[in-house]
C-alpha cells in the first residue's frame, strides 16, 4: 500500500472495503508527522543561520526517516491484522473442535489486531521530541509546518488508541487487555499533554 498513489490509496479508503480503514489512517498520519519534522529539519542544515543546529539537525533526519519508514510498513500490517480477523470468523463450527478452533484463532487475531495499532501509538509518540525540536530550533519559515507535525503525531498516536480499544472489547484474555489498556491510557495522557505543550511555543497564537 505504502508505493500506491495518493489517489490509488484514498480511492481504496472511499470504497466498500474495510481495509484499509482508520488503523491504517493512522499510521499513514504518523508518517507524515515524521516526514513534515524531517522536512524541516532538511530546510535548516546547510543554513548559515542555523549552523549551531547543524549536527541536531542531521540527527533528527535520520530518526524521522527511520519512523516514517515504520509507520509506512504499519499501514499494510495493520490491514493484515484485520483480515486475520474476519479470516479467523470463516472458519467452520460445525462440531466443538471446530467451535473451539475458531474461537481461539479469532482471539490470537483480535490480539494481533490490537497490538498493531499499539505500535503505530507508540511509534507517532516518538516523532513528538523531534517535532519539538525542529519547532523551536529549525527554521522558522517553517515553524508551520512543524507545528502541523506535532499535530499530526497527536492524531496518529490517538487513532491508533481507538483502534487498540475496539479490539480489546472483544478480548477475553483479561491480563492482556488489562496490560494495553494502561498503555494506551498512559499514551493518549501523554500525548494531549506533548502536543499542548508544543502548541504553545507558535508564534501565531
Amino acid at each position: 500500500m505504502k508505493n500506491m498513489t495518493i489517489n490509488e490509496f484514498a480511492k481504496i479508503v472511499a470504497s466498500d472495503s474495510p481495509v484499509p480503514g482508520g488503523g491504517s489512517i493512522a499510521a499513514l498520519c504518523g508518517a507524515l508527522s515524521a516526514a513534515l519534522a524531517e522536512m524541516v529539519a532538511n530546510l535548516t542544515v546547510g543554513k548559515k543561520k542555523y549552523a549551531d543546529s547543524k549536527e541536531e539537525m542531521t540527527e533528527i533526519i535520520n530518526k524521522a526517516s527511520l519512523l516514517r519508514d515504520k509507520l509506512l510498513n504499519y499501514i499494510e500490517e495493520d490491514s493484515l491484522a484485520y483480515n486475520m480477523v474476519t479470516e479467523a470468523f470463516k472458519l467452520p463450527k460445525e462440531t466443538e473442535e471446530e467451535k473451539a478452533y475458531r474461537r481461539d484463532r479469532i482471539q490470537e487475531g483480535l490480539k494481533v489486531a490490537a497490538s498493531v495499532p499499539l505500535k503505530v501509538a507508540e511509534t507517532s509518540f516518538e516523532i513528538f521530541p523531534l517535532a519539538e525540536a525542529v519547532v523551536l530550533r529549525g527554521n522558522t519559515s517553517s515553524v508551520t509546518d512543524a507545528l502541523v507535525g506535532a499535530m499530526m503525531a497527536r492524531t496518529g498516536v490517538l487513532s491508533a488508541i481507538l483502534n487498540i480499544r475496539i479490539n480489546l472489547d472483544s478480548i477475553n484474555d483479561d491480563e492482556f487487555v488489562k496490560a494495553l489498556k494502561e498503555k494506551a491510557d498512559t499514551l493518549e495522557d501523554k500525548t494531549n499533554r506533548y502536543e499542548k505543550e508544543i502548541l504553545e511555543l507558535s508564534p501565531f497564537k
